[in-house]
């Protein structure tokens, strides 16, 4: 880390995020973000440092590695189920069962819910099959990627999965350093005590479940939402969707296919993710949290989706729908329509690298850590690790930048007291997940824009409405947690309350200003007559 680079240090990331939300071009944007640290990091010889930070971003981790096969991969089975029509067939499936806008985002949030051991996966299978559904009942890209983010990295942290392992093994390393291991609960134990006050994340997927069961809408989804059920165009006009398979693949070969040909696939994914990482983390005697640790998602994720490739092949040259030549140059195919997210995830994870030596993260936690009190610290830690969080594009960099800090800050603030220490460890959680949901910089994000088709400053500047309001409801559940000392059973359905009135409230004026319907799957809109062509 650099810290001496101060306020330097906020510059490319928050030029990057900015330049991407104003010019809508993530790539440009990200790339100017990564060459700005460059000249700060080395002066005239920046742009050799630019590009050191690109390739080593692609070289020196094997995770990043295997994310992006596995992205490459995913992106050859969705060409392929398309090609053998299997998108058609879950979709003719689906809209006997499915056959409504609100029905599509509530099994959306559900499958989110229930999808819960890693946030890449759930991106790829939930966005993957619900999102032809999505476009036959007019939901609108933007509203489908906003389903997908909201759900995948706040129920990873929560859940059974890669997520909480790493954070329990944080919470364990400062234990041991801290040398308090006897005299606090094991770090199972306070991440567990932590969770219900992991705030933003629970609001997070209570805020998707009100907004889908009631329909409503405001802020850029608004526009969104009504320009998708008035036209039926579930993109912007002059949208730059990361994944567009039907413009790239063609017409699927098969117009009837049977739905097994997107089931097994999909099933072979699922199952071979889950079998593997099960495989890797199983030893007589551990415990399912030491299973989750011991296990590695990422290369049971490339196991899956080479399994899903393989399945659709065998399908496909079995069944005779397309010879083994055409699979491959499918499969090529499907390398190319991830092209653009690899691009933006390659460009993500640098300007990681140049916040991590701009020493970005250190430069925020120490401006504010003279900010202390019980009484504000949780929402103080919670407010840093959201800015860190969106600044440098990572939940799991902010915590890893932040615990080392919080846990010990904690311990001796709040009188050596074990609960405290859950409790702002819960809200440092939370502002990590915050960043992973609306910054342009952030991998969950991109993949979110890349699964559900839309474009990607499209999803963020939608996004960010409903992110900030869950935000600031948040926020003013840990001040209240502070001055009352209220525990999560009062605390959460108060934030629930907040969120439908704030829900209510912002639709209502919204749609009032701009002339459209708060509930824009309902009807009312001004040009209703343009629905009766689909």
């Amino acid at each position: 880390m650099a810290p001496h680079f101060g306020i330097l240090s906020l510059v490319p990331p928050l030029l990057a995020i900015i330049l991407a939300v104003i010019t809508r071009r993530a790539m440009l944007s990200l790339f100017i973000g990564v060459w700005t640290g460059g000249i700060i990091y080395g002066g005239s010889i920046g742009i050799a440092q630019t590009f050191d930070w690109i390739i080593s971003s692609i070289g020196e981790s094997t995770f990043n590695a295997k994310i992006l096969v596995f992205t490459l991969l995913l992106g050859a089975g969705i060409a392929l189920i398309w090609r053998l029509g299997g998108a058609l067939a879950i979709t003719r499936f689906a809209t006997r069962r499915i056959d409504s806008h609100r029905k599509v985002g509530v099994a959306g949030w559900l499958l989110g819910l229930i999808w819960n051991f890693d946030d890449y996966a759930n991106n790829a299978i939930v966005g993957s099959s619900l999102k032809n559904i999505a476009d036959e009942k007019r939901m609108s890209r933007e509203k489908l990627a906003y389903i997908l983010d909201s759900t995948a990295a706040p129920m990873a942290t929560i859940g059974i999965s890669s997520w909480v392992a790493f954070e329990i093994g944080l919470i364990a390393d400062q234990y041991k350093k801290l040398g308090i291991a006897e005299q606090t609960p094991s770090a199972t134990a306070t991440f567990l005590q932590s969770v219900p006050y992991n705030m933003y994340s629970i609001l997070a997927l209570a805020m998707v479940g009100i907004i889908v069961i009631s329909g409503r809408d405001f802020g850029e989804m608004l526009d969104a939402e009504n320009r998708a059920q008035r036209t039926g165009n579930v993109i912007r006009d002059d949208a730059n969707p990361l994944q567009n398979i039907k413009e790239d693949l063609g017409e699927p070969a098969d117009d009837n296919a049977p739905l097994r040909t997107f089931v097994l696939p999909v099933f072979a994914l699922v199952a071979v993710v889950v079998g593997g990482a099960v495989m890797m983390g199983y030893a007589p005697g551990r415990t399912t949290i030491e299973m989750v640790n011991n296990t590695n998602i990422a290369t049971a994720l490339v196991w899956g989706s080479f399994s899903m490739v393989a399945t659709a092949v065998t399908l496909a040259v079995v069944g005779g729908v397309m010879t083994l030549d055409e699979t491959m140059e499918t499969i090529l195919d499907g390398f190319g329509t991830m092209l653009p997210a690899v691009s933006i995830l390659v460009l993500a994870w640098s300007i990681g690298s140049v916040a991590d030596a701009l020493g970005t993260g250190d430069f925020v936690t120490q401006y504010v850590s003279g900010v202390v009190s019980p009484t504000i610290l949780p929402v103080v830690i919670f407010i840093t690790s959201a800015v860190i969080s969106l600044s440098i594009g990572t939940s799991w960099g902010t915590m890893s930048i932040m615990t080392p800090i919080v846990i010990p800050l904690a311990w001796e603030i709040g009188g050596s007291a074990p609960q405290f220490v859950a409790v702002v460890v819960g809200s440092m959680f939370s502002g990590a997940i915050f960043g992973d949901n609306c910054s342009p910089i952030s991998d969950t994000t991109v993949l979110a824009s890349t699964f559900a088709g839309s474009d990607h400053i499209d999803h963020v500047r939608t996004q960010m409405y409903y992110a900030f309001t869950v935000l600031l409801a948040t926020a003013f559940l840990y001040l209240l947690y502070g001055v009352t000392s209220l525990g999560p059973l009062v605390l959460l359905p108060v934030g629930l309350v907040t969120l439908v009135v704030l829900v209510y409230v912002f639709s209502n004026v919204d749609a009032r200003r701009k002339n459209l319907s708060a509930k824009p799957a309902s009807g009312g809109t001004p040009n209703q007559n343009l629905m009766s062509d689909d």
